[in-house]
């Protein structure tokens, strides 16, 4: 059987977790992917210099519905029939359409059935509260059970969550994100050393870094008020509001100025060059208080060399052996992450062990090749 020709579908315009995933997916299937995007925004001109071929389908009012809300934004059906018009138009000459999102799988799963053609979803969120509504949650399962041929969950948590919601076991297939090693090998100490004086982190401050999107459930507040309690530690702290958080963002701002640790917190606002920050710190930081679907950042973080502190939940274990691979603690516990930033910072021959076993690991399980080897092979049965 050739491997399936695949469009994929995403509502965002903006780079995320998922999207990156996406871009590394798509790229590596060359002539059979092809990419719809609900937004317009930097993942198209990311897409088209990986020479992915894509298209933007705004989503007009469809764009206000979101995860953890009851009722659609006004215009929202209007504008869904519209797009899923056109996006069935592009679905002709393919063999699946695959959605990369709960928004893009409503408006794929819509236009695989007017195109005749099967649908896979690419489940990366925990189908729960509170990230998603009970409305939602129901909605999106039984779309999934009747209208999908396939659901690719990104960790064993997001697919007991679906299954827990009612989702259908047999539709599920798990497939880990994987990363590219090279980007994270081609930094050199030299770089490293230079980023970290070009943000203001003395030299020899034990410094942690902490990248992604800026969201009260991402817990960059978590790290900030541990950092209250190490003298003398830095945080670089990457990231910016994606989705309509500038007021957390400010709140960030406001609490470090507070806790007095506003000197040692270095915010960069959006990075895209994720290897030489993590590469600067002396370990990273995954803080989310809810549970996370995969945990991106901590893959990145091994992939650096670096060790790796992260939250007890959701699909994180699957990533992280505690103690050996990397440390766990509990989610929000304020004093468990000082604890483990203090142990890295006062035991430096441990947190090199963990950080060569934590590079070894993931270079082992979360390579590229095996996610698209595991996607194709979901498609395909």
């Amino acid at each position: 059987m050739a491997p399936p020709r695949v469009l994929f579908v995403d509502h965002a315009g903006v780079l995320g977790g998922a999207e990156l995933s996406l871009l590394d997916v798509a790229a590596a299937l060359g002539a059979r992917a092809r990419v719809v995007l609900l937004a317009d925004g930097p993942f198209r001109d990311l897409l088209e210099r990986r020479g992915v071929p894509v298209a933007v389908e705004p989503m007009g009012a469809l764009a206000g519905v979101r995860k953890a809300t009851r009722l659609p934004a006004p215009g929202a059906l209007l504008d869904a029939v519209r797009v899923l018009r056109r996006l069935a138009a592009r679905a002709g000459d393919v063999d699946v359409l695959c959605a990369n999102s709960q928004k893009a799988f409503v408006v794929a799963a819509l236009a695989a059935w007017r195109a005749g053609r099967p649908l896979a979803w690419m489940l990366r969120d925990i189908l729960a509260p509170p990230h998603f509504s009970g409305p939602n949650v129901r909605a999106a399962v039984l779309l999934a059970n009747t209208r999908s041929a396939r659901v690719i969950a990104n960790s064993r948590a997001t697919a007991d969550a679906f299954i827990a919601a009612g989702g259908r076991a047999a539709l599920v297939r798990v497939v880990h994100n994987g990363i590219d090693a090279a980007p994270f090998d081609a930094v050199s100490d030299d770089a490293a050393l230079a980023q970290r004086r070009a943000l203001g982190v003395p030299d020899g401050a034990f410094t942690v870094a902490m990248l992604g999107r800026f969201h009260p459930w991402k817990g960059q507040q978590v790290l900030l008020d541990a950092l209250a309690r190490l003298p003398g530690v830095h945080a670089i702290v990457a990231g910016a509001p994606l989705f309509g958080e500038d007021a957390f963002a400010r709140e960030l701002e406001s609490q470090a100025v507070r806790l007095g640790v506003r000197d040692r917190v270095h915010f960069t606002g959006f990075r895209d060059d994720a290897p030489v920050l993590l590469r600067a710190a002396d370990a990273v930081v995954h803080a989310s208080v809810y549970p996370e679907p995969f945990g991106r950042v901590i893959v990145e973080g091994m992939l650096a060399r670096r060790p790796v502190i992260a939250s007890n939940a959701g699909g994180v274990p699957e990533i992280v052996e505690d103690g050996v691979t990397g440390l766990l603690v509990p989610p929000g516990d304020v004093a468990a992450l000082a604890a483990a930033i203090a142990s890295l910072r006062d035991d430096r021959p441990r947190a090199a062990a963990i950080a060569e076993r934590g590079a070894a690991w993931a270079r082992e399980r979360f390579t590229v090749a095996a996610m698209v080897r595991g996607i194709e092979e979901a498609l395909a049965t």
